[in-house]
C-alpha cells in the first residue's frame, strides 16, 4: 500500500478529532511540564580537552557523592559565555562526555619499568616520585653553568617543556616562571584562554 504524505496528514488529522470525539481529554497531557534531565544537576565550567582551541564547555555532573551515590557526567554542552566559541563546539568537543563516562578511562596512573614488557597501575605518590626523579636526573645530566666562550649561562639542555592548550594565561605564565627557575630553555606554550 503506497500512503502518500498528504493522505498520511488526513488520517492524523481525522484520527485526533475522533479520539477527542470519544471523550479523550487530551489537555493534561498536552500540560504536563517536563523536566529537564539537568535540572538537579550541578553545572561545571571547564574547557575542552581536544585541541589548541580552548573552547569553554559546561560539564553537567548529577550524584551527591553521598554513600550510595556515584558523581556522574550526563551532559556537555558548549558555554555560551565563552569569547571562544560562543556556545559552539566541533563533532569533536561534542562528544567530549563519551571521554569522561568510557569504561575505558584509566584513573591510576601506569608505569612500565626499565625491561619491563607489561604496564603495571600504581599510585599517584609513586607517579609524581618517578617524574620528579627522571626530571632531577635529566636536568643533572644536562645542566651547563656556563657556554664556550666561559658566560655563566645556568641552563638545561636536555629537558623541553610544551604546556597545555587547556590552562589559563595566568597558569602558563606560572609554569614557564617554574620552568625557567629550573634552567630550561626550551619552552613552548599554546593557551589560547
Amino acid at each position: 500500500m503506497d500512503i502518500s504524505r498528504r493522505t498520511f496528514l488526513k488520517a492524523s488529522v481525522t484520527g485526533g478529532l475522533a479520539v477527542s470525539a470519544l471523550g479523550f481529554d487530551l489537555r493534561p497531557a498536552h500540560a504536563a511540564v517536563r523536566q529537564l534531565k539537568i535540572g538537579n544537576a550541578t553545572e561545571y565550567r571547564t574547557v575542552c580537552p581536544y585541541c589548541a582551541v580552548g573552547c569553554g564547555t559546561i560539564a553537567y555532573v548529577h550524584g551527591s557523592g553521598g554513600l550510595n551515590t556515584k558523581n556522574t557526567v550526563i551532559h556537555v554542552e558548549g558555554d555560551p559565555d565563552s569569547p571562544i566559541n560562543g556556545g559552539t563546539l566541533c563533532p569533536k568537543g561534542a562528544s567530549q562526555m563519551q571521554l569522561a563516562i568510557s569504561p575505558r578511562l584509566r584513573h591510576q596512573p601506569l608505569l612500565r619499568r626499565a625491561g619491563a614488557s607489561e604496564w603495571e597501575e600504581v599510585d599517584w605518590d609513586t607517579a609524581m616520585d618517578w617524574f620528579a626523579r627522571k626530571f632531577k636526573d635529566s636536568r643533572d645530566a644536562s645542566f651547563r653553568e656556563r657556554d664556550d666562550q666561559g658566560r655563566v649561562v645556568n641552563r638545561a639542555d636536555g629537558i623541553a617543556w610544551v604546556g597545555s592548550a587547556t590552562v589559563s594565561n595566568e597558569d602558563a605564565y606560572l609554569i614557564t616562571k617554574t620552568m625557567r627557575a629550573m634552567g630550561l630553555v626550551y619552552i613552548d606554550h599554546q593557551a589560547r584562554i
